[in-house]
């Protein structure tokens, strides 16, 4: 993690978000503070593209978003870590002993623990967690197969609707953040915006999106 984390005053037990740790071994409530949980406010970045992966997050509360970046600054967000679920770069980063391919950062206020690599290795011993890390794993490459498909295979335009629906009648958001999530340059998504905007199906204000014909939107996203 590059950011330095507070210790959380309360946080779920995570036995109960991963009923795998009820066997492993050493317990994870006898890992001590080093392992949290640690608190982290919205914005935090966890860790970072190429560095060593240096422990293994157990989300308590809150999201980290997981992406990529492109040698000329683009970022393409890859998935997001929420409660009960796993991150893959982080995990696949201890299988091969490598550093992180992608960075991670909170999306809102975010509690974890962040066990060690060596009590990871040991964890993996116990069956019943090395069943829910591999199943995991595998919902997460699904998850990235569908991220691949939306790449290679929609128009941009469809993804941005896809990317505004969902949210509610109002986005509080930039053109720079969609074009991060979407793994292009922000001129392209204010140009489709824009588009959008005279087709009558968003309105567009500073940092503020107002969907105004969401089935509209629905169709384009659903378009073949």
């Amino acid at each position: 993690m590059s950011a330095g984390p507070t210790q959380a005053s309360s946080a779920p037990d995570p036995a109960t978000l991963y009923p795998a740790l009820a066997s492993v071994h050493p317990a994870w409530a006898a890992l001590g503070p080093a392992a949290g949980p640690h608190h982290f406010a919205a914005g935090v970045p966890l860790f970072e593209e190429n560095a060593p992966c240096q422990g293994f997050p157990l989300v308590l509360d809150g999201e980290v978003k997981v992406s990529r970046s492109s040698g000329d600054g683009r970022s393409l967000e890859l998935y997001r870590v929420v409660p009960g679920e796993l991150c893959l770069v982080s995990s696949a980063s201890l299988f091969r002993g490598q550093p992180l391919s992608a960075h991670g950062v909170t999306t809102r206020p975010t509690t974890l623990m962040m066990i060690a690599p060596p009590v990871f290795a040991q964890w993996l011993e116990d069956a019943d967690f090395r069943r829910e890390v591999l199943a995991l794993f595998a919902e997460r490459m699904a998850d990235l197969t569908s991220l691949i498909d939306a790449v290679a295979f929609q128009k941009l335009d469809q993804r941005l609707a896809a990317a505004l629906l969902g949210h509610g009648q109002d986005l509080a958001i930039t053109h720079q953040a969609l074009a991060d999530d979407l793994g292009t340059v922000r001129e392209i998504v204010t140009r489709l915006l824009r588009r959008f905007e005279r087709e009558g199906w968003v309105a567009l204000s500073r940092e503020h999106i107002r969907i105004c014909d969401s089935a509209a939107l629905r169709r384009v996203a659903a378009r073949h």
